[in-house]
């Protein structure tokens, strides 16, 4: 609707011109009785190549067609002027009738063109949504078998110590999974949901850890009905205890969440225990998974800060403008 008003504006401009120069009530009525003259011609030609001819001829390349399709419109449309019996016409008045042919097919021309310039700026911003939506989806179908292959070592693990612990594992692995899997098909999701999710997969790893290792939490919500990329941050809480823990030296794991008012800060801090060449299997991924996410989601919302400390912690800190 806004670009017919504009190609209307343009086509009315001769009118409006000749309201503000010459405020002659006769030349605005001669000056928008030849515009209105036009406007239907051209609106149409810009309607029927916005929605059909751009569509199913030029972009599908079918050049010629397109120009064909075109030139029989304008002139079905046009017939009026261009097959108009000029040769009675006084030679002053022949000439004149002549540049209003003229200006009515440069106008045609113009509203084609305005056609094709919008519908492919539409299409190439169609695209680009589409192309982002997937790779959020490729990024985030990553997340889960990445997730779910950290707990699965875990609670191996956990099979060696403890087989009843293991078997509550398994059952609460079973309502992180079911989140995971039916609750986060959508492109955001309450924060309280993901609250809820990150203690129960921060009760779930604190079964791993021995004595030599402190878990710290901290969450505090304002307003846990505000929304959120579904998984955002459990790809930093993996890392924290999968690098954070060390059976032979004091560790340290520190979790926190806060969100006041639209502002959503994020931090974890972990003892620095890179693991061996030999024991880094899907190390990085959910890292850079996470930070294109939200490059994608939140791009100019989001600050991120990544160090390692003087005292070895490495600290990943998220904060989001929701």
């Amino acid at each position: 609707m806004a670009q017919v008003l504009l190609l209307s504006l343009i086509v009315l401009s001769p009118g409006l011109v000749s309201f503000i120069t010459s405020r002659d009530s006769k030349q605005v009525f001669d000056a928008l009785s030849i515009s209105f003259y036009f406007l239907a011609p051209i609106v149409v030609v810009y309607l029927v190549n916005f929605y059909l001819f751009s569509r199913w001829l030029w972009f599908r390349q079918h050049y010629l067609l397109f120009g064909l399709a075109n030139v029989l419109l304008v002139v079905v449309l046009n017939s009026p002027i261009l097959f108009y019996d000029i040769s009675n016409l006084p030679e002053i008045a022949r000439a004149g009738f002549i540049s209003f042919m003229i200006i009515s097919l440069l106008i045609n021309l113009l509203a084609i063109f305005m056609a094709l310039t919008i519908h492919y700026v539409i299409r190439q911003t169609e695209k680009k949504q589409k192309a982002v939506e997937s790779e959020l989806a490729w990024l985030k179908n990553q997340i889960n078998p990445h997730f779910l292959f950290n707990t699965l070592n875990n609670i191996s693990s956990l099979t060696h110590i403890d087989a009843d612990e293991a078997q509550d594992a398994v059952m609460q692995l079973s309502d992180l999974l079911r989140y995971a899997m039916y609750e986060t098909n959508k492109p955001k999701v309450p924060l309280e949901g993901e609250v809820e999710f990150m203690r129960n997969y921060i009760d779930l790893m604190k079964l791993r850890t021995n004595e030599m290792t402190t878990v710290g939490e901290e969450i505090e919500m304002e307003d846990g009905s505000l929304e959120v990329a579904p998984l955002l941050f459990i790809s930093l809480v993996e890392n924290a205890f999968k690098h954070g823990m060390n059976s032979n030296a004091p560790a340290v794991i520190k979790i926190s969440l806060v969100q006041k008012g639209d502002t959503l800060v994020f931090s974890c801090d972990n003892t620095n225990n890179p693991k061996p060449t030999k024991d880094r299997s899907g190390s990085g991924i959910g890292l850079e998974n996470t930070r294109r996410r939200l490059e994608l989601l939140y791009q100019g919302h989001y600050q991120w800060e990544q160090t390692i400390t003087p005292e070895n912690i490495y600290h990943v800190k998220i904060t989001l403008q929701l």
